[in-house]
C-alpha cells in the first residue's frame, strides 16, 4: 500500500527555526543565514520521510510563520499599506505577521485567528477593492526544485482557493465571489508552472469543506473547481481534515479530482460517505493515523476500518503532523510509558507498519496488540467518587450576577474604566535561566524564592507607579500557563522536548494527561498571597481554567473529554477556594482556549461541547462568596457567534482579545445585551510595536461607543510574557495615560486601595 502524510512539523527537531528566526528579528544573523537554516531543515525533513519509507512526500508545508500568509504572498493578496513600505520581501512578510515600527514606517500586524479547531493560528488574508491577484512569490517552486535536487519528487501543498476565500477579510462591499475568477486563473498558473518543473501531483488543502456549507458556499466551491480542473496539467489531490465533508461529498466526487483526502479520525461520517459510493477513477487518501494526539495507533481498530475502504486507498494522517511534537527519541520517559506515545516521526512508522501488515507482515500487529493488552494505569477511586457525587446545584453560583455586581462595586471602589493587565510580565533570559538553575538544583529553594520575590516586588511597585488600578504578580515562577498547573496535578506527564508550533516562533509544550486528575497541594497560593501582602492595591490571583488546560493538553482517549474536563474543574475549584481563603479577592480563571474544541459544525456546538464545557467553568467558581470577583480571559478566536454561551460562564469580568481582530466582537456584545463587565484588549501584545497614547485613546473611544463605561475595563489583549521589558512598560504606561485622560471626561476617579 502507498503511504503519505499531509504535512510535517516545520520548527525543527530542536526548534532550530524558532531560534534562527528570533536571531534574525534581533538582527544577529542575515537573511541569507536564516534562509540557509530553513533550507537545511527542509532537506532534513524530506530525507527523514524518505528514510522512514513514506512513498509520497509533501513540500511547501514549510513556512517561516504561517502557510496561509505564504499563500496570500504567493497570490499578491496583500494590504495596500505593506506595498508602499521599503522593506525586503521577507521583511514585508514578517511585518504583516508581527507588525513593524521603525524608520521606514508603522505597520500593524494582520489579525490572527485559530486554525479551525486547533491551537495553531493563521494570519487572516485581506482582500481589498484594488487587490490584484497575480503570482508574486517563488517559494512553492523553489522548494519543489530543492527536493528535486535531492532526488525526491515531492507533492507540493497549497491552501486551496475555497478555503483561502473563506478565511479572508473583505473590504466593504466586496465578497469572495468578486475575487474567485482571478484567483482560479492564478492557481492554474501554479499548476502549469509546477507541471513544467516535473511535478506529478498538487495537494490543495480545503479544510473549510468540513464546516456547515450553504447552497451559496457549495455553488462557489463547484464553480471554482469546475474551472480550475479543466485541462489540468498534473494530478490534483483535494485534501480535507478536522472533520467530514458531508455537505460537499456529492459535489467533490463528481468533480475531476484525481485524489480525495478524507479524515477518518475526526470525520464522524467519513466512513458512511465512502460506503455510499466512492468513484473507482479516484484515489482515496485515508486519514487513519491521528495527526493531533500523541497516543499510539491501535492497529487492529485501524485495520478493521481499512477493510471497509477501497483496497487502493493511500494510508495517510488525519491532518498535518504540525500539531504534534517531532519525536519521542528526545524524551526521558520510562520504556513502559514511551511505548504508548507516537510523535510525528513515530507516526511515520505507524503508517509503514500498517502498510506492512496489509501486505502480510503480522509482526508489527503482534507487538501493537501486546501493547494495548497492558493495563496502562490504575484509576483513582476518590476522583471517580467525586465526579459521581456532582449535582446540578454544584454548577450554579449564587446570588445572581446583577446582585454580585452591586456588592462588588461597593467592596472594590474601582474607578470607571479600571485598568489592569492580563497576568504575565516578560519572561526575560534571567527569569528563565534562574528557573532552570532551580530545576537543576544548582541553586537552593531559598535563593530561588528570593529571586522571584524581588521580581514581584519590582513589578508591583512599577504597576502602582504608573497608576494601574488592579495589579498582577507577573507569574515569574511559571513556565507555561498549562504546563505549570499540570506539573502540580496528579495524573499528568511532561515531555522534555515536546514542542508544538502555536504561531510564528511561539511554541507550546502540551502536557500529557496520563491518568485521573486531582490536586494534591496548593499551586498558586504562595506567590499570590505574597504579592497581595506587598501592596494596598488589589492583586488578581491567576489560574488557568479547566477547559483550556484540557484543550492545551494531549488528552486521554480512553475517557470522554467531558469527564476529563470535570476532573480538572474539581481540582481547580479547590485552588480557587484556597486563594479566596487566603485573602485573594479577585481571581482570574483564564479560558483562552474555550473555542478550540468547539465542533466545526454549528449543529453540534451545544450537545457535543458547550453543554459540558460551560458548566465545567461554572463548577470551578460556583462556591466562592458573592464579593469575590471572578475574571476570565479569552483570546485569538472568533467568539461573536457564541456570546450567549460566554455570558453563561457567569464570570464577573471577561477580557477578550479584540484589538487584532478590529474590535469585531463589540457589535455582538451590544446586540446580545451582554451584561458581564468586559475588557476588550486595547492593543496587540503579539506585535513588538508600541501603541501611542493617541492610538490607545482612539481604541477606547471606539469601545465606549458600544460598551457602557460602567461595564468597561482597560487592558492589553493578552499576557505579556513574550514581550521585552522596554516595550511592555512603554505600552502599559501609554495605556494608563490614555485611560486616565478619558476617565476625566466621564467621571472623577475613586480610590483603588483595599479598605
Amino acid at each position: 500500500m502507498t503511504t503519505t502524510i499531509i504535512g510535517f512539523p516545520r520548527i525543527g527537531e530542536h526548534r532550530e527555526l524558532k531560534f534562527a528566526t528570533e536571531k534574525y528579528f534581533r538582527q544577529e544573523i542575515s537573511e541569507a543565514d536564516l534562509q540557509e537554516t530553513a533550507r537545511a531543515l527542509r532537506q532534513k525533513h524530506w530525507q527523514t520521510l524518505k528514510d522512514s519509507g513514506i512513498d509520497e512526500i509533501p513540500s511547501n508545508d514549510f513556512s517561516f510563520y504561517d502557510t496561509t500568509l505564504d499563500t496570500a504572498f504567493l497570490f499578491n493578496i496583500l494590504p495596500s499599506e505593506i506595498k508602499d513600505i521599503e522593506l525586503s520581501s521577507l521583511d514585508q512578510y514578517f511585518a504583516l505577521a508581527r507588525g513593524y515600527q521603525g524608520s521606514k514606517g508603522d505597520i500593524k500586524a494582520r489579525p490572527m485567528k485559530k486554525w479551525f479547531n486547533t491551537n495553531y493560528h493563521y494570519l487572516v488574508p485581506k482582500f481589498e477593492a484594488d487587490t490584484t491577484i497575480k503570482l508574486n512569490d517563488e517559494k512553492i517552486f523553489q522548494e519543489f526544485k530543492e527536493a528535486q535536487a535531492l532526488g525526491i519528487t515531492t507533492r507540493p501543498v497549497l491552501v486551496g482557493p475555497f478555503t483561502l476565500l473563506s478565511l479572508g477579510e473583505y473590504a466593504a462591499g466586496s465578497t469572495p465571489r468578486d475575487f474567485a475568477k482571478a484567483l482560479v486563473a492564478t492557481y492554474k498558473e501554479v499548476l502549469t508552472k509546477l507541471a513544467d518543473l516535473g511535478a506529478q501531483w498538487l495537494q490543495l488543502d480545503e479544510p473549510a469543506l468540513v464546516k456547515d456549507l450553504t447552497a451559496t458556499d457549495l455553488a462557489l466551491f463547484e464553480e471554482i473547481y469546475q474551472e480550475l480542473l479543466v485541462d489540468k496539467p498534473l494530478k490534483v489531490l483535494l485534501q480535507t481534515y478536522f472533520g467530514d465533508i458531508r455537505d460537499a461529498y456529492d459535489s467533490v466526487i463528481a468533480l475531476p479530482f484525481d485524489g480525495i483526502g478524507l479524515d477518518f479520525v475526526e470525520g464522524v461520517q467519513s466512513l458512511a460517505l465512502v460506503e455510499k459510493g466512492f468513484p473507482k477513477d479516484k484515489r482515496l487518501y485515508a486519514g487513519v493515523v491521528n495527526g493531533k494526539n500523541i497516543w499510539r495507533n491501535d492497529y487492529q481498530k485501524t485495520l478493521n476500518l481499512l477493510a471497509q475502504l477501497p483496497q487502493t486507498a493511500v494510508l495517510s494522517t488525519s491532518c498535518s503532523l504540525l500539531h504534534v511534537p517531532y519525536t519521542t527519541a528526545n524524551e526521558d520517559f520510562a520504556p513502559e510509558i514511551v511505548a504508548h506515545f507516537a510523535f510525528a516521526k513515530e507516526k511515520l512508522q505507524e503508517l509503514t507498519d500498517l502498510a506492512a501488515i496489509r501486505q502480510g507482515n503480522q509482526s508489527p500487529l503482534t507487538v501493537n496488540q501486546a501493547l494495548f493488552a497492558q493495563k496502562r494505569f490504575t484509576p483513582d477511586p476518590q476522583v471517580q467518587a467525586n465526579l459521581a457525587a456532582l449535582t446540578p446545584e454544584d454548577f450554579v453560583r449564587t446570588p445572581a450576577f446583577s446582585q454580585r455586581e452591586a456588592l462588588q462595586k461597593t467592596v472594590f471602589q474601582l474607578p470607571l474604566l479600571p485598568t489592569t493587565t492580563i497576568g504575565s510580565f516578560p519572561q526575560t533570559r534571567e527569569v528563565k535561566r534562574t528557573r532552570a538553575q532551580f530545576k537543576r538544583q544548582e541553586i537552593t529553594e531559598a535563593a530561588y524564592d528570593t529571586f522571584v520575590a524581588a521580581q514581584i516586588d519590582d513589578w508591583l511597585a512599577w504597576q502602582k507607579a504608573i497608576g494601574l488600578d488592579v495589579l498582577v504578580h507577573g507569574e515569574f515562577e511559571r513556565n507555561d500557563m498549562v504546563e505549570y498547573f499540570g506539573q502540580n496535578l496528579a495524573g499528568y506527564l511532561f515531555s522534555k522536548n515536546g514542542w508544538v508550533q502555536s504561531y510564528g516562533t511561539r511554541g507550546v509544550k502540551p502536557p500529557i494527561i496520563w491518568g485521573d486528575i486531582k490536586r494534591e497541594a496548593a499551586i498558586t497560593v504562595k506567590w499570590s498571597q505574597y504579592a497581595q501582602s506587598r501592596t494596598d492595591k488589589f492583586v488578581k490571583g491567576m489560574l488557568t481554567g479547566p477547559v483550556t488546560i484540557l484543550n492545551w493538553s494531549f488528552p486521554r482517549e480512553d475517557i470522554s473529554l467531558k469527564d476529563a474536563t470535570l476532573q480538572l474543574a474539581l481540582a481547580i475549584q479547590e485552588e480557587v477556594l484556597d486563594l479566596e481563603a487566603h485573602g485573594i479577592a479577585m481571581i482570574q480563571i483564564d479560558e483562552a482556549a474555550l473555542r478550540e474544541k468547539l465542533p466545526l459544525r454549528k449543529s453540534d456546538w451545544y450537545q457535543e461541547y458547550l453543554d459540558w464545557a460551560i458548566p465545567a467553568f461554572r463548577l470551578v467558581h460556583s462556591k466562592v462568596a458573592a464579593t469575590t470577583q471572578i475574571h476570565t480571559h479569552m483570546c485569538y478566536s472568533e467568539f461573536t457567534d457564541i456570546i450567549p454561551a460566554i455570558e453563561n460562564l457567569d464570570a464577573d469580568v471577561i477580557s477578550f482579545e479584540a484589538s487584532r481582530s478590529n474590535l469585531e466582537i463589540l457589535d455582538a456584545l451590544k446586540a446580545q445585551n451582554f451584561q458581564t463587565q468586559v475588557g476588550p484588549g486595547v492593543y496587540d501584545i503579539h506585535s513588538p510595536r508600541v501603541p501611542s497614547v493617541r492610538e490607545i485613546s482612539e481604541t477606547i473611544e471606539k469601545i465606549l461607543a458600544k460598551v457602557a463605561p460602567e461595564k468597561l475595563w482597560i487592558n492589553p489583549d493578552c499576557g505579556l510574557k513574550t514581550r521585552g521589558i522596554p516595550e511592555t512598560r512603554e505600552s502599559l504606561a501609554n495605556l494608563t495615560t490614555a485611560a486616565k485622560a478619558i476617565r476625566q471626561t466621564i467621571s472623577e476617579p475613586v480610590s483603588t486601595s483595599i479598605q
